[in-house]
């Protein structure tokens, strides 16, 4: 979802700030804003899936030993997730609408996107939008900023206490025991990412909503711009981040933009590193699951017992 931001949503801003026209005209108004809360959402549930994750990690009885997840169950929490944030972003849609006015200085007229929904929509979806409109500056902060952030925390300090000092004693020096720590130091840069890039966010919100009479609309764009600044920042590193910090998972993206770029094929070579880097895959641990070791054969006596 951050690649569908950055690829669809980022240009119709920059071509709006050049040109004072709006690309696709009223769709884009309705799309982007659409785009954009579901990008909060799919990032907001995403780390709460994640804390659960790593709250059933801990809690297992044989943490150790705890099998990966089926492709079918990711699929299914996947599609849950997205689904999910699409719905409760569907208001958006209803909600923003193109609007024209000229420019003071230049004379010029301009196109922008305004939040106020058409009066051609029946009564009951109208004041539904109405009522979405005015409690969205708190569902903004209360599920996109606050839910996250206290869900992650909480299942930190959840883990960390069930853990119990003697148990993180026990696997601080094996190789379960780091990539446990490795993997929640993942989740909280992941939280920490998000909550540093919407904070302008719900602060603008909330000045908007309570002095937005005494500002004028070129304060306003300002300040609208700076929050869409800050959503593409956050779907440009939250990225970058999970592939440099998942090393499991990175190290198969590079594999896949190698492969792609050479054009493999059939021959001794590719299949040669074909194999090596199938090994390596197997041989490294997975990022959010943890998968069974099989205990190696015992070494074979070789030489004389002198």
């Amino acid at each position: 979802w951050d690649f569908l931001i950055l690829f669809f949503c980022l240009p119709v801003v920059i071509f709006n700030e050049i040109t004072k026209k709006r690309l696709l005209g009223d769709m884009s108004c309705r799309i982007v804003p659409f785009m954009e809360v579901s990008s909060l959402g799919v990032t907001t549930f995403s780390l709460c899936a994640l804390g659960i994750d790593r709250f059933h990690a801990a809690t297992s009885p044989q943490a150790s030993t705890r099998p990966i997840e089926q492709c079918q169950s990711i699929i299914a929490k996947l599609a849950v997730i997205w689904v999910g944030s699409m719905t409760l972003s569907v208001p958006e849609i209803l909600l923003w609408q193109l609007a024209q006015d000229t420019s003071p200085v230049s004379g010029v007229p301009t196109e922008y996107c305004t939040m106020k929904p058409s009066s051609n929509l029946p009564e009951s979806i109208y004041s539904l939008v109405l009522t979405y409109q005015n409690a969205r500056m708190w569902w903004y902060f209360g599920c996109y900023f606050c839910l996250p952030i206290l869900f992650t925390v909480s299942c930190q300090l959840v883990t960390r206490r069930i853990r119990g000092t003697e148990k993180k004693s026990e696997c601080r020096g094996t190789k379960h025991g780091q990539c446990e720590s490795h993997l929640n130091c993942t989740i909280i840069a992941l939280t920490i990412i998000y909550g540093l890039c919407t904070i302008p966010e719900n602060v603008c919100n909330i000045v908007v909503a309570y002095m937005s009479p005494d500002m004028s609309k070129q304060t306003l764009d300002l300040l609208n711009l700076i929050n869409q600044f800050f959503l593409f920042f956050k779907c440009s590193v939250t990225p970058v981040l999970l592939l440099c910090l998942c090393r499991p998972l990175g190290q198969a993206f590079m594999d896949c933009c190698c492969c792609c770029c050479e054009g493999c094929g059939p021959d001794a070579s590719s299949s040669e590193g074909s194999a090596d880097s199938k090994l390596k895959t197997e041989m490294s641990s997975s990022i959010f699951f943890d998968k069974p070791r099989e205990t190696p054969p015992p070494l074979l006596a070789l030489g004389t017992p002198c």
